[in-house]
């Protein structure tokens, strides 16, 4: 039963290790999308408990501009954004063990024990999560706002994070 906890705990360290990497929505995080009309999409990206804000933000706003590029598209403006972190917690389940010694000196016994707790910690688990609502355009558009061109957005993000 004391190597219950280490195991758990290694496990859970194998399987969330990393930061969330770009990929399509999957167990650890990733990309979604969905379309809203004939230019307008919905971009998430949520990040897993070893996933920074930045990183969901930037993410969010690439797989935005590859949409942007795959729909015949040059540039974008975000209409609408929204960050935000789910937090969990998670306790390790506490565990005791007792171990003793005993010696016998005539009609006397003398013993000792001594008792170990293991686990009960508590941690705090935050997943950041970015939505990006944009509309695409072929041309860039003579408005008030930021306009983003989307090839520049890719080769940016992913020179920052070392993608292809």
């Amino acid at each position: 039963m004391r190597y219950f906890i280490p195991i758990v705990l290694l496990m859970v360290v194998i399987l969330t290790g990393c930061a969330t990497s770009y990929q399509k929505q999957g167990f650890t995080g990733g990309y979604s999308e969905t379309q809203l009309g004939e230019n307008i999409f919905q971009v998430s990206f949520k990040g897993n408990g070893h996933t920074s804000r930045e990183r969901v933000s930037d993410f969010a706003l690439l797989r935005s501009a590859e949409i942007v590029i795959e729909n015949g598209y040059r540039y974008f403006v975000v209409v609408e954004s929204e960050k935000y972190s789910k937090n969990s917690t998670f306790t390790t389940p506490t565990t005791s063990e007792t171990t003793g010694s005993a010696s016998i000196s005539g009609n006397y016994v003398h013993g000792s024990s001594t008792t170990t707790s293991y686990g009960g910690q508590t941690f705090t688990i935050s997943k950041p999560t970015a939505n990006n609502t944009i509309l695409c355009y072929k041309e860039k558009p003579d408005i008030n706002g930021l306009v983003f061109d989307a090839e520049f957005i890719i080769r940016s993000i992913r020179a920052k994070y070392g993608l292809k």
